[in-house]
Parts: structure tokens; sequence; C-alpha cells
């Protein structure tokens, strides 16, 4: 019976084969041919590809990216698929299969055929044959994978589009190489609908874009995976694996890295069989190219320390005229792309064999205006601190240490690691300002944090402008260690184990905890010495003042140009306010944390003590919600804008009281029963309306903005609040009207009077006894104004850009 199905087969195989035309007949005369992992035909207008038959049934990997792109419409370098190919032939078809490595199973378990059918491939295109080349290599004809509208590979979503038009997208090139292809094609897309697009997405009418395509073939050796730790703070690749011996199913994470392997297994540190290499962008401005070659070398310490000698370098990418074929969307190639936009941000992805988690390509993406943000950070963090730093623009030097610290974060990430905000409150909050300190372990352990520049530094403290600013630290070096360092294979869960555990006796060496949720104070974005924030935060706003004195003549020094400097800075001076501001804030309700494995001794959450809450609202009370008259001196406001600061400081205060009375955080406080929720929200009442208690009543706009601001959350959480806020807020409110009662016979000014009234008015409308139906929608105006005011998302702060 078997000889028969052979037979069989071979008659169809055979039939298949007559049924195909000559190769000649295809592939004629005036074909153009290109070889590497595919040997690529091109006649006219359309592209033939001739698969050799060893490449069939192997895994690729494929990314898509936009290479270039209309002004407005998403950017170039941004990938917008990546998925596993395989190609296989069923008779006269070619079917190109989406292969999904989320699920697996050993295939020496039973459990394994029963896996394979739960995730059957699907097919993404089928291909006839045209004909077949030298040793039965299938030969088929694919423009219209790169023509037409394949939801796999297609940048509509991204862009927003809504349909691709045939007549004006066309093949541009593909260029085989030995592990790979390359295909570049023009596709123009229309959008016919009206609405307003998503940032990044192209308006109603047309955008034309070159997409890039990368397939690659997967090693066919896949590197040992390491299994991740969530005490070190690696990207990871994530499968679901039912052959392991557990009566669930069962998640295996693998950290993303680097096959390094070295040229002396034998030897402590060897330089690597293969380094990594990073291209420098031909755009990329010559003076800054060696700052960017200084980032990313910044990382061979390291990598030394896992073993591993000059095993990550920076070179030029090749000039055109010396190597037409380099392309910086070519998946051989970790290239620093130097991008024309008016975005400020960098970002740097890897693209990671999703099988073992091994890194096989990485790019950053560094917008040139990211240099105005970083500008703005120096400006505004450290500027009193550097005599260079007296008129715009800032000095080269200044601008490419920027530079180098920005790639070098970015290059962290294309390592594998992830951001790291725990490590940073783990220094001494004296130690961060400490001129042999941080000279010798930065200001921050981790260049994964967001820490941008030294704002604790003062300028009695004598530290020198290089240091300043960030650098790869003793988390970085001491997580790439773990990562990287090779073990054999018998003791590598154990030593990993061990070396994840010095944490415990070097702190700093922790990573962010899972599940904190936002309550963790010491995990804060571009927080420095949070340690201790209170203290930290006091030195923060000794350089405020100072950077407000310094704006208008920083910006006075561009002669005959109108005030556009000074505005974004005065902006980006308040930015800084708030954002030292919101990290007391985390302190009020929070938990200290750190992770922890089952046997480990210790709960993973404890309460921060009740006087540091107190200190923190205290702190507040001086910084936070009173009147900053630092900020609003004439001087600066009035040279760009008539009016406006009022409205500006009240948008600042009421995202900060927002933030404090979080519900969250009220939650928080009567769980972990840290600090009594009365006492707290009596002392925040207390402090914003302070002057009540004065025995001459008068109250500026700023604090009127205020005090109406803290009287709208305080209804609203009457009203809708969870738990104890309800009753807690309602008896705040009858205990302001007695003192707002009180005070209106101490009250100074017809403002101050008019806003007790005021107050006192809406206070009675909300403790008049109500019906039902009355009691239970939240009025239309409150509800409004408490939209306004994002009171509805009161604990989310606005992520910065990377």
């Amino acid at each position: 019976m078997r000889l028969t199905f052979s037979l069989a087969l071979l008659f169809v195989r055979i039939a298949c084969a007559d049924d195909l035309q000559t190769y000649e007949k295809v592939v004629t005369k005036d074909a153009k041919t290109s070889t590497g992992l595919f040997t690529v035909h091109r006649i006219a207008d359309r592209f033939y590809y001739e698969i050799p038959k060893s490449e069939l049934d192997k895994e690729f990997l494929w990314n898509t990216r936009i290479a270039k792109t209309t002004l407005g419409v998403a950017f170039g370098g941004a990938l917008t698929s990546e998925r596993v190919v395989r190609w296989h032939r069923n008779a006269n078809k070619l079917l190109l299969l989406d292969v999904n490595f989320e699920v697996t199973a050993d295939p020496r378990t039973p459990i394994a055929p029963s896996v394979a059918a739960s995730d059957n491939e699907t097919i993404v295109m089928s291909f006839d044959i045209a004909t077949l080349g030298k040793d039965g290599a299938p030969v088929i004809e694919v423009t219209r994978l790169f023509v037409g509208d394949i939801p796999e590979f297609n940048v509509r979503q991204r862009i927003g589009a809504t349909y691709l038009d045939a007549d004006r997208t066309w093949i541009d090139r593909i260029s085989p190489y030995p592990d790979n292809i390359e295909v570049e094609a023009t596709q123009t897309w229309t959008r016919n609908d009206s609405p307003a697009p998503a940032a990044g997405q192209m308006h109603p009418g047309n955008a034309t874009i070159v997409v890039h395509h990368s397939m690659v073939r997967l090693p066919e050796t896949p590197m040992r995976p390491r299994i991740a730790d969530d005490r070190v703070g690696f990207f990871t690749t994530t499968q679901v694996d039912y052959s392991r011996d557990e009566k669930r199913a069962a998640e295996v994470h693998y950290i993303d890295r680097w096959r390094l392997e070295k040229k002396d297994p034998d030897a402590p540190v060897s330089d690597p069989v293969k380094p990594i290499v990073y291209y420098i962008d031909s755009a990329t401005p010559v003076k800054w190219r060696d700052w960017i070659r200084k980032g990313v070398e910044s990382w061979q310490p390291a990598l030394e320390a896992a073993g591993f000698r000059n095993a990550i370098v920076a070179n030029m990418a090749p000039d055109p005229k010396d190597d037409p074929d380099f392309s910086p969307e070519d998946i051989r190639h970790s290239v620093i792309r130097w991008l024309p936009s008016t975005i400020e941000n960098a970002f740097g992805p890897n693209i990671h064999d999703p099988r073992t988690g091994e890194i096989l390509s990485a790019d950053i993406e560094f917008y040139q205006n990211m240099l105005n943000l970083t500008r703005n950070w120096y400006i505004t963090q450290v500027g009193p601190l550097d005599t260079r730093v007296r008129e715009l623009p800032l000095p080269d030097d200044v601008v490419g240490e920027s530079i180098r610290y920005i790639v070098a974060h970015e290059v962290g990430h294309t390592l594998g690691l992830e951001h790291n905000l725990k490590a940073s409150s783990m220094y001494p909050a004296d130690k961060v300002h400490d001129k042999d300190w941080v000279h010798r372990m930065g200001y921050s352990p981790s260049i994964m944090d967001y820490v941008r520049y030294n704002y604790v530094a003062q300028p009695e403290d004598g530290i020198p402008v290089e240091d300043l600013a960030p650098r790869v630290g003793p988390y970085d070096i001491w997580a790439i260690h773990w990562g990287y360092t090779p073990l054999p294979e018998f003791e590598e869960k154990a030593t990993l184990d061990k070396w994840a555990h010095e944490e415990d006796e070097t702190p700093w060496y922790r990573y962010v905890t899972g599940n904190a949720y936002g309550a963790e104070p010491g995990e804060q974005r571009e927080a420095v010495g949070d340690a201790d924030a209170v203290q930290s935060t006091a030195l923060g706003m000794k350089n405020l003042k100072r950077v407000a004195k310094m704006l208008v003549p920083l910006t006075a020094a561009r002669p005959d140009e109108m005030y556009t400097d000074l505005p974004e800075l005065y902006e980006a001076t308040l930015a800084q306010w708030t954002q030292e501001m919101n990290h007391v804030i985390a302190i009020v309700g929070g938990v200290n944390a750190q992770t922890k494995h089952t046997g480990d001794p210790g709960p993973v959450f404890t309460s921060v003590p009740k006087e540091r809450q107190k200190r923190a609202v205290a702190f507040l009370m001086e910084n936070a919600f009173a009147t900053p008259t630092w900020a609003i001196d004439p001087e600066i406001v009035r040279r760009f804008e008539p009016a406006g600061t009022l409205n500006r400081i009240r948008n600042a205060q009421t995202g900060l009281l927002n933030n404090l009375l979080d519900t969250n955080r009220f939650t928080r406080l009567v769980e972990l029963e840290s600090w009594s929720p009365t006492e707290f929200l009596t002392a925040v009442r207390k402090g914003v309306w302070r002057e009540l208690d004065q025995s001459t009543v008068s109250i500026d706009a700023y604090r009127r903005n205020l005090q109406r601001a803290w009287l709208d959350i305080a209804i609203a959480r009457s009203n809708t609040g969870v738990g104890d806020e309800r009753p807690f807020y309602l008896a705040e409110i009858k205990a302001l009207k007695l003192s707002l009662s009180s005070a209106l016979v101490r009250a100074r000014g017809a403002e101050t009077r008019a806003h007790i009234h005021a107050s006192l008015d809406e206070i009675a409308q909300t403790l008049k006894p109500r019906t039902l139906s009355e009691s239970s929608p939240r009025p239309a105006a409150q509800a409004s104004a408490i939209a306004a005011t994002g009171q509805l998302d009161c604990w989310t702060v606005p992520e910065p850009p990377r």
C-alpha cells in the first residue's frame, strides 16, 4: 500500500512538471539576473524568484519598514510589521506561509502534534510555479507580493490609508544577498474619509511611500536561549511551552541578546567571533559623528566585564560610490540613522529570532529635533552649573555630549536592556551631588533610567561639567555581565540566580518591581536623588530659581530676532518644576518594593513611613501649591505675552493636585494604614486654604485658582468617589464650610470676599438634600469641569519622549 501511494505521488509530480513552461520561455534573454539567497530575475516591470530547493521550508524573518515617506506621514525607518515565514511547495503551487512561535512544545513529547494542530500556518499568498530552474528550483513571479494590498506586509494601518492605487505603485528594486533579500517598492495610498487623522497618519488625499522589505534566513542552529529573570531588566521573547512538566500552560521568557561567542573559549576575556557593528548613517552631520561613536563604544567596558573585548564598535556607513548596494534598511546592518524630522525623539528597536531571543539586527533612529529637546533639558536642569551656557545656540561640545548619552541609552536598548527607573533611587541622596562619588559612580547607576542631567548638583559642589550627564553605570555593567557571560548549560540556572541575588547587598543593582502599578516612589521618570525626593527637589528648586534669572539674558543674546526661545525655555522650566514636584507626590501613599522570588525573606512591598509622607505634603504646600513668584516674573513673561501666566500656573497646580488626590493613592492610604487618610485630607485642605486661618484673609488670584480646583475635586469625590472617598471628602467639605464662614468677617478685598461667597454657595449646593434621581448622575457642568482638569485620569503624568 505504501509503494502504491509513493508511485502515485511520483506520477503527480511528473505530471505537474510536464504542465510547467520551459525555463527559457519564462527567464528570457531580456531578464536581468542577480544571485544571492534566491536568484532574482527582472523582466521589464515583472520580478521572479528562483528559490533553491535547499531553501524551501526553512524559516525566514521578514520585516517591513517605511524607507521614505510623504512629509507628516509616519517617518522614515518606522517598522510596520515583523513575522517569520517559510516557502513551501505544494504540487504546482508555491505557498508563502506565516509561522508562529508563540506556542511550542518539545517535538519528542506526546502533546507536540496537538500543539502543532492548534497553530496551523496561515497561507499569506499562493504562487503558480512558472518553471523549474537548475536542480529543480521553482521559479515564481512575485510582483504582486510587493505591489498588491497584502495585509501581512502593507503599511495601510500605520499610515491610516483607505486603499492602494496600483497605477501609481511599482517595485523599485529587489537586491539579493547571501543571507537576505532586500526589496523596495514605491506605493501610493489614498485616504477618502475626512475625520482628523491620528498623529503620523495621512490626511485625506494621497501619500506616496517607499516601503522596504527585508527577508533574512534565520540561523540554522538556533542560539541557546537564556531564561529571563524579573530581577534583571531585559526585553524578552515569550512562548507558551505545553511540554513543560507543570499543571498549567507555562510561559517561558527568554532574554533578547546578541549571539556573542569567544574566539578563544578558554580565555577569561577574548575578542568575539563576530562583533556587534553599528554603522553611522552618512546623512549624519560630520561634527556629530565622533560623539555617536563614543556613545556606541561606551558599552565596551560592560561587554568586557562579560568576557568580550572589542565586542561593540561603530563605523561610518560606506560611501554609496564605494558600495552602491549598501542599504541602511538591509537587515544585515545595524545602522544609527539621522532623520530630518521635527519630532523630538530617538529610539532603538531590535530585530530578534522569535525562537530564542537572539538579536539579529538593530537600528537607532535619531531625529534631528532631539537636539532642541536636549537643549531645553540642559539649560533648565544644569544651566547654572555650566559657564558655557551663556548664550544660544549652545556650544557644540555641550550638544555633542547630549548626543553621546542619548545614543548610549538607545544602544542599551538594542543590546536588550529595558528601562530601569529603580536603580537610581538606591543611591544615597547625599551622594548624587558628592563630587568624588559622582565622578566614580555617576549620579545614576544606570543610563537606562530616564535621567537627563544632574539637576540636584549645586554650584558649590564643584562637579565638573563632564560629570553632569549620564553614562553607562554600575547597574548596566552588572546587567550585561548577567545576560552575556557564557556559562555551561548545566550550571547556568544556579549561577544566574546567585548573580541576581547580588542586588541584596548592592541595592543599586535592583530593577523595577512588577505589579507596583506606580505606587513605588523610587520608580519615577526623570528623577535624580529620589532616595529622598524632598531633599533632592529642594536642591532642584534652587537651580530652577537660578534658571529663571538666566532666561532673559540667555535668549536676548540673539539680536534682531523675535522672542521664540524665551517662551519655549520658560515652558520647559515650568515643566521641570512640575516634574520634580510629582516625584515628591509619589511618596504619599507609596510603597518601597524589591522583587523577590519564593523562598526569599520578607515581603515585596512595604509602606513608606508616615513621617516621610507628612514631610512630603508639608514640602508640597510650600513649593508646589504656594504661588511660585519666581516663575511669574513680569520681566520674563511680559516679553512674549500680554496674559496667560495665570492660566498656565493654574493648569500646572491643578495637575499636581489631581495627582496628589488620586483615587488609587487614597485607596492605598486606607488599605496600608501607613497614614490616616483623614489626617492626609485634612493636611491638604488646610494647606491649600491656609489663608482662612490668618488674622487678615487675603487670597490672590493664583491661590483662588488652586482653591477652586480643590473644591471641584472634593465635590466630585463626595458624589462619585470610591469606598471611603465619598464620606471622607464630604467631611472635608463641611469642615471647609465652617472655616469659610468664620473667615468671611476677616476677609480683605472684594476679590477675596467674592471668592469666599462663591465657594460657600457651591458647598451649599453640594450639601443640599437631594432626591435619589438627583444624586445619581453627576451634574453636567461638574462633569465638564472634571473632564477639563483631567480629574478622571489624575494619576497619569504625561510621558516625556525617549
